[in-house]
């Protein structure tokens, strides 16, 4: 038997429940990971919510750092031992120990520690492929990211200004706003106290930015279109404040021919090639420096649900992790 956060009915943070559950062994092509760290996403209130469905009842999260405990048949990428981190479907992660498929799970390089492990996989490879793949970024673009002092903000904005852009974000308060511009965000905008589209054509000088990163949503989404340059891109890849409206294709036209898109890792980690490859780009930010994991708040697993009231609250700055 191993303890997991179990949800038998969707609703608010008390639905979470703290439970046995048996696992058993592994199957083939299967590892038994026993967990040392877990990784706290927005996407997992989703999930909590109902906002994203699954079969009840269930055991969220998709990120997680452990140890290998037991190898099932026809896995030879993997052993007794390793240290391994994954950001994968099917949801789980929130348990002592699980099963997952060996070709999810990568390898944690020796440098990098456990909890940063469970606080970089989906987070950071959700950096590397908006920064990367959906609009790659080169030196001298200008972006616009909100909420640039959460966990995913905060290494955008230093991987960002590594690659030589000008990072605009916006955050929720003057704190917020000093944790930004202390990891890469060169202009930042207190969008609960200015207009940030005002703002970002004055940074801009009424140009508009390349591209605008938002996974705030319907408070946030409309307004950003106005500010993009002409021919500019919007990444939608998240929704913290609710699902936007609708929007009429003929809006893009007018606005300047613009790109709209709803990426998700998922898609983009489909398979073991660009999995591995995104997870050692990653890493090789991660080690050399140039990005760093701020784990800012740790709870204890079974109190996964003081963590989604913090979360949801917008109490947290960084990653957040969930101890066993």
């Amino acid at each position: 038997m191993t303890k997991a956060i179990r949800v038998h009915k969707t609703g608010g943070p008390d639905v979470l429940s703290f439970e046995d559950i048996d696992i058993g062994g592994p199957g083939p092509g299967e590892v038994r990971l026993r967990h040392t760290a877990i990784g706290l996403n927005y996407i997992d209130v989703y999930f909590r919510t109902g906002a994203y469905p699954a079969e009840l009842p269930f055991t969220p999260g998709f990120e997680a750092a452990g140890v290998v405990e037991a190898v099932g048949e026809g896995v030879t990428s993997l052993a007794t031992g390793d240290r391994v981190a994954y950001a994968a479907q099917p949801i789980g992660a929130y348990a002592e120990s699980r099963l997952i498929l060996a070709d999810r799970v990568v390898k944690l390089p020796d440098g990098i520690e456990d909890q940063t492990g469970a606080a970089i996989m989906l987070k950071g490879m959700t950096t590397e492929y908006l920064l990367r793949r959906t609009f790659r970024i080169n030196a001298g673009d200008t972006i616009l990211f909100h909420a640039a002092a959460g966990g995913v903000g905060l290494m955008a904005c230093q991987w960002a200004s590594h690659l030589g852009a000008t990072v605009i974000g916006t955050v929720g308060s003057d704190e917020k706003a000093g944790l930004a511009q202390a990891h890469g965000c060169t202009h930042t905008i207190v969008y609960s106290r200015d207009d940030f589209v005002e703002q970002v054509k004055d940074l801009t000088d009424g140009k508009g930015v390349d591209v605008v990163y938002d996974a705030v949503g319907k408070d946030t989404f409309e307004k950003g279109f106005d500010c993009l340059r002409p021919l500019g891109t919007m990444v939608l890849f998240g929704a913290a404040s609710g699902k936007p409206d609708p929007v009429d294709p003929a809006v893009l036209q007018a606005k300047g021919s613009l790109f709209l898109t709803r990426p998700s890792l998922f898609n983009y980690i489909a398979d073991r090639e660009s999995l591995t490859q995104a997870a050692v780009d990653l890493f090789e930010v991660i080690e050399s420096g140039a990005v760093t994991a701020e784990v800012n708040q740790e709870h204890a697993l079974a109190d996964a649900s003081q963590a989604h009231r913090d979360l949801e609250g917008r109490r947290t700055t960084g990653a957040t992790v969930l101890v066993p």
